[in-house]
């Protein structure tokens, strides 16, 4: 009995060197935290070091390792929100801008939705420790699903993904027409798990996890592999089909100009003198921003206005064109945000109304319900939600619009591609942000969008970035970001690219959607829900803190069922009466 006793009490021992090896105090665990958030938005547009992107949750799996779930939860939070204040820099600057809000406030609202949004890594990082405390399995494995999961399923006021740090490299994002960018952050968890695991197991001296590194790199080498193969098709693709040249305006006006009724007609004849010169160098497809028609237009009319009228469109112009504009019914309280497109002749082709409208910027939740709201967001408009998708008519082909940041959301250009379209069409107005780097972020995400659908991309912003990006996801000619405010002198832009009107295939992506991110989900809960109960009834308990056998002073468990045992035999018996009186 004795010598049974003496076993449960003795406790293993740690080389000093071990120790040393792993962030022990809270700061250290925090700064690597604060080092894996930094690295996600360093790896971003307009910052692009996108190598980041593949290593930058690393810090954070050493942060978290043998924490309880509610420290590796703080820990995640502290991470995601670091990424969200670097990444979203702009907010503030834009509250007080347009908002009218005072700096104190414009932070905190600012800080609330950083943190906010930061909660998917939190929750991330409680997800891995919560199962790794019942189950040792790599992170090779839990990190992509728990990271695809949260995902899909979070919702964020401004839409993103770890993806997106990889916009730019070509071979990585052609998975999308597969999983959607979720595939992308995926590829990315897994090559952080792969160097989290190889490099833990070397650190504690235990077996490298071999099998599960391979699996991993073979993922990535499969997906590069894809990647080039799919550029090849796509490229094949593009060169067959039909070519037009397309003509897009970047007039450069900045937002208080835009809304001042007495230079409507000055902006109106900008508009127009940029897409006469692009149509004498040959534009066959002429495309303006956003609300860029600088007067509301009537629901109910079918046809350009009269040559005297100083609101006609198409002054002088010999090809369609596709445009934005404020619309309004005579039985609507609320305008819409539309798209245009009309022909030379002056006859109306097609009209569509934003769908997804950028809350407290569009539309203010509970407007009708609680009026005062509005006293609290002074610069916010209110429009009406379109309900509807729809193409317009070009060449016997059709041109799928969307309307500023729609071109975030692969849910509703997956509804977009039922209508098998051949050319996607984005007019947005991201002057509310100026020369930050939201453009550039707005862009990037974009990106996903022609590669997913695989058709060409024609984006017509305002201030910028303006682009063509092809349907392999190359970028094939863009504009720069301007701020008419800091830059008064600024000139318009134009853009003048050959676009392909690509047949209106399916594919993957298009045709099961999100099949990729709810499989991931539904193998996370299982892990959460499932690991638990089953090691609970097994009366299995894995050990991931680095714990030594007496037989080798400082190393490792090489294996879960190893940790299980000695965690058990270390752990201190509960005495009662009835085993006092036994013994």
């Amino acid at each position: 009995m004795s010598a049974k006793r003496e076993t449960a009490t003795t406790k293993p021992t740690e080389t000093t060197e071990t120790k040393a090896r792993w962030p022990q105090r809270g700061w250290q665990r925090a700064s690597l935290a604060a080092v894996a958030g930094a690295m996600v938005f360093l790896a971003t547009a307009t910052f692009d070091v996108w190598p980041l992107g593949w290593i930058a949750f690393v810090p954070l799996f050493f942060a978290i390792q043998d924490g309880t779930p509610r420290r590796a939860f703080l820990l995640g939070w502290l991470a995601g929100l670091v990424t969200n204040v670097g990444g979203f820099y702009w907010i503030p600057h834009l509250l007080m801008r347009f908002g009218k809000l005072n700096v104190m406030v414009a932070w905190l609202l600012f800080l609330l939705l950083a943190a906010y949004q930061g909660l998917h890594f939190g929750v991330i990082s409680w997800a891995i420790q919560r199962t790794r405390r019942k189950i040792d399995l790599p992170l090779t494995l839990l990190a992509p699903l728990f990271l695809v999961a949260a995902e899909l399923l979070m919702p964020f006021i401004f839409d993103w993904y770890v993806a997106i740090s990889q916009a730019w490299v070509v071979p990585v994002i052609q998975i999308a027409d597969l999983t959607g960018p979720l595939g992308v952050s995926a590829l990315l968890m897994i090559s952080a798990g792969v160097i989290y695991d190889v490099a833990s197991a070397r650190l504690e001296r235990r077996p490298l996890p071999l099998k599960p590194a391979l699996i991993g790199m073979g993922l990535i080498a499969a997906a590069l592999v894809y990647g080039q193969v799919r550029i090849a098709q796509v490229d094949a693709l593009r060169a067959k089909a039909e070519k037009v040249k397309v003509g897009v305006v970047q007039a450069n006006i900045g937002i208080i100009q835009k809304g001042r009724a007495r230079l409507a007609l000055k902006h109106h004849i900008l508009h127009l003198r940029e897409s006469w010169k692009l149509q004498e160098a040959g534009a066959e497809l002429l495309i303006w921003p956003e609300s860029s028609y600088p007067w509301a237009i009537a629901r109910e009319r079918t046809h350009d206005y009269a040559e005297r009228d100083r609101r006609k469109v198409m002054r002088q112009l010999k090809v369609p064109l596709i445009f934005g504009a404020i619309t309004y019914g005579l039985k609507e309280r609320y305008p819409y945000n539309s798209a245009f497109m009309m022909s030379p002749e002056g006859n109306i082709l097609g009209r569509f109304d934003k769908n997804y409208l950028l809350v407290f910027g569009e539309y203010i939740p509970f407007y009708n319900t609680f009026p005062k709201f509005k006293t609290w967001f002074p610069a916010a408009s209110h429009f009406n939600h379109g309900k509807e998708v729809t193409t317009f008519p070009f060449r016997g082909k059709r041109i799928a619009p969307l309307i500023c940041y729609e071109d975030l959301l692969p849910r509703f250009t997956r509804r977009l591609a039922k209508l098998r379209p051949n050319l996607l069409v984005n007019i947005t107005n991201d002057a509310w942000f100026g020369a930050t780097s939201e453009p550039y972020e707005h862009m990037a995400l974009a990106v996903f969008r022609a590669v997913e659908l695989r058709l060409d991309l024609v984006r017509s912003v305002n201030t910028g970035v303006t682009s063509v990006i092809s349907a392999n996801g190359r970028i094939l000619s863009q504009t720069g970001a301007h701020d008419p405010v800091i830059e008064p002198g600024v000139k318009p832009e134009r853009l003048l690219e050959d676009v392909r009107l690509m047949p209106g295939s399916k594919t993957v992506y298009t045709e099961i959607g999100d099949v990729f991110g709810y499989s991931a989900l539904v193998a996370s809960l299982l892990l959460l829900l499932g690991v638990p109960l089953y090691t609970r009834r097994r009366g299995i308990t894995a050990s991931l803190t680095p714990t030594a056998p007496a037989a080798s002073v400082g190393a490792a468990p090489s294996s879960s069922s190893e940790g299980a045992a000695l965690r058990k035999a270390h752990r201190k018996p509960k005495r009662s009466k009835k085993k006092t009186k036994r013994a």
